[in-house]
């Protein structure tokens, strides 16, 4: 191996060691409650860390590989859409998380599917909502998760100059080892450590691209190539209307507040945070990561004949940093990958070994006996997504991840989101469900509608069905309703 092959192993040795140092270290919540620990950190993230881990599996690899390859394709108009994930995810924060904790906290739920039980009245009906939301986390965040540990394992090959397989069961490994030590929490920490890398290469790749290029130049060149890249006429990969990029808002908005493996983080913020606090690191890390698409534009100019465009983050590094400097950003893009793979296996693991297990059985283990389930679960699942990786047909990697979070966005809408507001029927958010899902999915499998338009028209149909059944049947009270209502009963009695 080169001198900078060994440097890249030895980076990567010593946040492998960092990564399951965090995981021990974050047991300890695990340790005062099992469950609960495991599957909400014990409740225990502060602003900053709560911030961290909202944006480094909101970015994920999408921001350093993903959103640079489209912007080299379709140009400035990717830029401005990335820019709307920042503002999204701290309105998300500050207007609606404070309402998803408080009813969370009181019900004592600790998934989101357990959430939707919960709060569309318990009893059968709230085991049937939590094994379907349960199921439909599993099926969708398992696509999801499957184009995440190829993304990881893809890089790993090519900077550690090994075999696809290889890295991917290297890189999956180490995730599976942190998280089954500690759970949410070390999920939390890591991703916290991920963020604050993710920033300074976002900073490092800025300065290098302002200093060494001419703005005039850089326009002019963009504008022979194609006058499209800086004044579009259409919304490109978004919609026909230059109006369509505008959907990122809502959309982004909606995949941070519905989201099981982001909406999880508001039920793991400490009681009583500042709300604020969380919303202005969530405004200043999501402003760096959101200028990362600008090397799509940068590279259009230098190598405009590039016939994949996703190489073109791998091939800025490669001609404009320093190799040194080239293995320590990549190893910040393989955390950006990382933080969305974690969470999603945490997210998966928790509704095979919590959600399904209330559901068939509706019973608690003991605190030990549900935090060994817990864990197997991670273990199990881990292995599960990388054999789904390592014998799937190929597959496009972005679109494969929107399928997931999209559809599974357009699923949980009625349940997760209106119902923080608005509470529906049992039937409601069982129908809202069930016709999001295949909605959502029916129009990104076979109808040529672009990557927002499938997902955001099944969060309507959804968010309609749970109105409309609703408000045709019975709504249920909440279970913390119905407990006040037989006490109240009880005690006239």
């Amino acid at each position: 191996m080169d001198p900078y092959t060994i440097f890249n192993w030895g980076l990567l040795a010593l946040t492998f060691v960092l990564l399951i140092v965090i995981g021990y270290l974050t047991s300890r919540y695990i340790t005062k409650d099992s469950e609960g620990g495991f599957l909400v950190a014990g409740r225990s993230l502060g602003p900053f860390v709560a911030a961290g881990t909202i944006v480094a599996t909101g970015f994920s690899g999408w921001g350093f590989i993903g959103s640079p390859g489209v912007t080299y394709k379709f140009g400035a108009i990717e830029v401005l859409g990335n820019f709307f994930f920042a503002p999204a995810m701290m309105i998300a924060v500050l207007y609606f998380a404070r309402f998803l904790q408080s009813r969370a906290l009181e019900m004592g739920s600790n998934t989101i599917p357990e959430y939707v039980a919960q709060s569309h009245g318990g009893g059968t009906m709230g085991r049937v909502l939590q094994g379907v939301a349960g199921i439909i986390t599993i099926l969708l965040l398992l696509v999801f998760l499957t184009s995440q540990i190829k993304a990881v394992g893809l890089l790993g090959a090519e900077w550690l100059d090994i075999e696809l397989g290889t890295s991917a069961t290297l890189m999956i490994s180490v995730i599976i080892i942190y998280t089954m030590l500690g759970g949410l929490a070390a999920v939390a920490w890591t991703d916290t450590v991920m963020v604050c890398g993710m920033a300074v290469a976002a900073v490092l790749i800025m300065i290098q691209i302002f200093t060494s290029v001419d703005l005039t130049a850089w326009q002019s060149s963009l504008n022979s190539i194609d006058p499209e890249l800086l004044n579009p006429t259409t919304g490109a990969h978004y919609g026909d209307s230059v109006g369509t990029v505008f959907l990122v808002l809502p959309y982004a908005f909606l995949f941070s507040a519905v989201l099981p493996y982001m909406a999880i983080r508001f039920l793991a913020m400490k009681p009583g945070i500042k709300f604020h606090k969380v919303g202005v690191y969530v405004a200043i890390l999501g402003a760096l990561l959101s200028l990362i698409p600008i090397v799509g534009l940068y590279m259009r100019m230098q190598f405009p004949e590039l016939e994949d465009p996703d190489r073109a983050m791998p091939m800025y590094l490669e001609h404009f940093m320093h190799p040194a400097i080239q293995g320590l950003i990549t190893l910040f893009i393989l955390f950006a990958m990382k933080s969305t793979a974690n969470s999603l296996l945490h997210t998966v693991a928790s509704a095979t070994s919590h959600d399904l297990r209330l559901a068939l059985f509706g019973e608690h283990h003991s605190d030990h006996g549900a935090l060994t389930i817990n864990r197997i679960a991670v273990v199990i699942l881990g292995i599960v997504g990388l054999l789904m990786m390592l014998y799937a047909p190929p597959f496009m990697l972005s679109w494969l991840g929107i399928l997931g979070s999209g559809t599974l966005m357009a699923s949980m809408i009625g349940p997760v989101f209106i119902s923080t507001f608005w509470q529906g029927s049992g039937w409601g958010a069982l129908t809202a469900m069930i016709v999001g899902f295949c909605t959502s999915g029916y129009m990104m499998l076979f109808m040529e509608v672009g990557w927002l338009i499938g997902p955001l028209t099944g969060c309507a149909v959804s968010s309609a069905c749970y109105v409309g059944v609703s408000l045709l049947t019975d709504r249920t009270r909440t279970g913390a309703e119905t407990d006040a209502t037989n006490l109240t009963g009880t005690s006239s009695t």
